[in-house]
């Protein structure tokens, strides 16, 4: 029996998303999610392809019960972890450092690298080794393979990924811009050059990833060299309650002056800042209702949101010296039709611009918003960074075992 499925996990501190894929196709044949974990309401959801989800509220210990929750789910509808169709683990590994540069299969030695790393990631790394070990635990026999969010960015120049400051002591903390979100910037820019009828090696876009979490990559010819995200994902645009880009001296000023610890200030930055610190609410959908209703504190939020991708959008043109298209994704990227009007307005000059009633259309699909006139491609490209993390760890084993 040929063995075509891929088990995508993001494990989190506190929760675990899953899907199971079957790469004759790229079809989902599960989906999941198991939060609060280790309290005595956790959740389980778990939904089959053509079937009704089913939910399941109890104590669920730690992420080794949580993943025996999920195998025997997935178990009820013939799915289980010991079917010899499923070819191999795919995890979400968030920091992959300079090391790492492509899908990697697990192993001692891979572990001990992603826990190197944890003191520049230190709120997904651990998480992300947890449900490593503990699927390795339940197939010891089966390639568990680490897809890593900033492999993507590691094809950076380092003019882009150098910061200024000494080289020494840089080097020694390994300090430099990273990136992140690079499963999704990968697939998306592919799918805009598919969009657009060409090879990805043909095509220049910038890719602004909208959610919660929020980065932008100029791709040039399928390959990353530049991105806003940093050392961590903390800098760049405006997002849901992280700062992004900010004067590091405001970190001193509020260390002497406001007498604020690191862990507040880290709290601040990353959790209270953004779009909730500004107007109270991360929701872009509560923000445009807020705003229709008159409120001047969440037009200001949107105003600022929208100055600063604006400031990327030309920032990576001018870096990409020649852009194809610009491609919208996540959650506000692809739902959001006022961000995308906003982002743009103004840079016909780059020939940038949006086509109204394209842009009221709603669809789960990659589509075209710019009008047929437009020198630049405007587009809304639903991301897809399961089936990315899926399709890179099914070609990675297949290529090892000859999977047919």
């Amino acid at each position: 029996m040929s063995s075509t499925r891929v088990l995508v996990l993001n494990s989190g501190s506190s929760s675990v998303k899953y899907q199971l894929l079957d790469m004759r196709g790229g079809s989902r044949l599960a989906v999941g999610l198991v939060e609060r974990i280790g309290e005595e309401t956790s959740r389980l959801k778990h939904t089959p392809t053509g079937g009704a989800a089913r939910e399941w509220t109890g104590a669920i210990a730690d992420h080794d019960a949580a993943l025996k929750a999920v195998s025997e789910e997935l178990a009820r509808d013939g799915l289980g972890l010991d079917s010899p169709e499923l070819a191999a683990i795919g995890h979400r590994v968030v920091h992959g450092g300079l090391h790492f540069t492509e899908p990697t299969v697990i192993d001692d030695a891979v572990l001990a690298e992603i826990e190197r790393l944890v003191p520049v990631a230190p709120l997904h790394n651990p998480a992300n080794l947890t449900g490593i070990r503990t699927a390795s635990a339940l197939r010891p026999d089966l390639p568990q393979v680490a897809v890593f969010d900033t492999a993507f960015h590691t094809t950076m120049p380092e003019s882009a990924a150098r910061y200024a400051i000494d080289v020494r002591t840089a080097d020694e903390y390994r300090i430099r811009r990273y990136g992140f979100h690079g499963t999704s910037h990968a697939y998306v820019s592919r799918a805009t050059a598919e969009l657009l009828g060409k090879h990805p090696s043909e095509v220049n876009v910038i890719v602004l990833h909208l959610g919660n979490g929020a980065s932008a990559s100029a791709v040039e010819g399928g390959r990353c060299v530049d991105t806003s995200m940093g050392l961590t994902p903390l800098e760049g645009l405006v997002m849901g309650t992280r700062s992004g880009d900010m004067d590091p001296a405001v970190i001193f000023h509020l260390m002497r002056v406001g007498g604020m610890s690191t862990d507040e200030i880290d709290t601040l930055l990353n959790k209270k800042s953004g779009l909730v610190g500004l107007c109270g609410d991360n929701d872009m959908r509560e923000i445009r209702r807020r705003i229709d209703e008159g409120d001047e504190q969440a037009k200001l939020a949107f105003d600022i949101y929208i100055h600063r991708l604006r400031k990327y959008i030309g920032a990576y043109y001018a870096v990409l010296g020649r852009v194809d298209a610009v491609a919208f994704t996540a959650g506000v990227g692809e739902n959001a039709s006022p961000v995308r009007e906003a982002a743009v307005a103004g840079l016909e000059a780059l020939g940038l611009a949006v086509d109204g009633e394209l842009n009221a259309v709603r669809s789960d699909e990659p589509r075209l918003i710019s009008p047929e006139s437009a020198r630049v491609a405007v587009a809304v490209v639903p991301t897809d960074e399961e089936l990315e993390i899926a399709t890179q760890t099914y070609a990675l084993v297949k290529g090892s075992q000859n999977l047919t």
